[in-house]
């Protein structure tokens, strides 16, 4: 198991000025990092993963699409950027040294039709996340897909439809995350779920029932790191949280309000209860 901090608390795109806060996260004890991959260039990410080298951090990438490249468009155009916007988002994450690029990028954030997935929205997502897993696959990424709730898309937001997802895709490179705070809301049994996606599971969120401070909230943590423990779980578990500093992140996610006192305290206290909740559950054996 590795423990990683998503740096989308602080920031859509890390650049020197966040140096520091990486060095920080090193001290607290954090394997690596999660770099949000939106904007910039090959040789922007370079400079970022020769300082991640640098203190030893390891690191995974996370992405997203817009409306004007969304894998589901019936415009063939569109789809066509969604394919491009994905193959940029790899050779980004390579470029930072990144071998997981993770996220809900299935669908643009915040967009509805006002009804469920359509037969036709599934068979062109599994044709432009195929093409993508190639291009994956060729360049040592491994490909995460992330479902969310309802509230936030309407094409992936179960963990049964993200299976689903991921066996029409039908290639190695393409498997799925699991985050915990959009399963609290959308599974009705936490234990299982995580059960049944045993074989496909790569990546994993740890983020609280309100996006603040893991071990805050209600999230069921007992029943998530007993059966990732029993499932032989082995990857990232990534801090996820979301606050106020950045408007239109926060407007994305839905924050209004303060969820913590400090970035500190998500960091320092989530690293902590991580660690304790992953000793916890260790086999009896170990």
């Amino acid at each position: 198991m590795k423990t990683g901090m998503n740096l989308l608390l602080w920031t859509t795109h890390v650049t020197e000025q966040h140096f520091p806060l990486l060095e920080k996260l090193r001290l607290a004890g954090f394997d690596g990092v999660e770099l949000p991959i939106f904007e910039g260039d090959e040789a922007h990410y370079q400079r970022i993963g020769r300082e991640l080298d640098r203190l030893g951090l390891g690191r995974t990438a996370v992405t997203v699409v817009g409306p004007e490249a969304s894998p589901i468009s019936p415009e063939p155009s569109v789809r066509k950027a969604a394919l491009e916007r994905l193959r940029w988002a790899m050779a980004m994450a390579r470029a930072c040294g990144a071998e997981l690029l993770c996220g809900p990028f299935h669908s643009p954030l915040g967009v509805f039709s006002g009804t469920g997935p359509t037969e036709d929205e599934k068979q062109r997502a599994v044709e432009v996340l195929r093409q993508a897993a190639e291009e994956a696959q060729r360049t040592g990424i491994r490909l995460a897909i992330e479902y969310l709730n309802r509230f936030e898309c309407y094409f992936l937001t179960t963990a049964a439809e993200a299976k689903q997802l991921v066996e029409r895709v039908n290639h190695p490179a393409f498997r799925m995350m699991y985050d915990t705070f959009h399963a609290n809301i959308e599974e009705k049994n936490i234990a299982q779920t995580i059960a049944s996606i045993r074989d496909i599971l790569i990546h994993v969120h740890i983020s609280e029932n309100d996006r603040g401070t893991p071990g805050s909230g209600h999230v069921h943590w007992d029943d998530t790191f007993r059966t990732l423990r029993q499932i032989g779980y082995d990857g990232w578990l990534t801090i996820e949280a979301f606050g106020r500093a950045l408007p239109a992140l926060a407007a994305a996610t839905k924050i209004w309000r303060d969820l913590f006192s400090s970035p500190e305290e998500v960091y320092t206290q989530g690293l902590a209860f991580v660690k304790s909740m992953w000793a916890k559950y260790a086999p009896a054996h170990a």
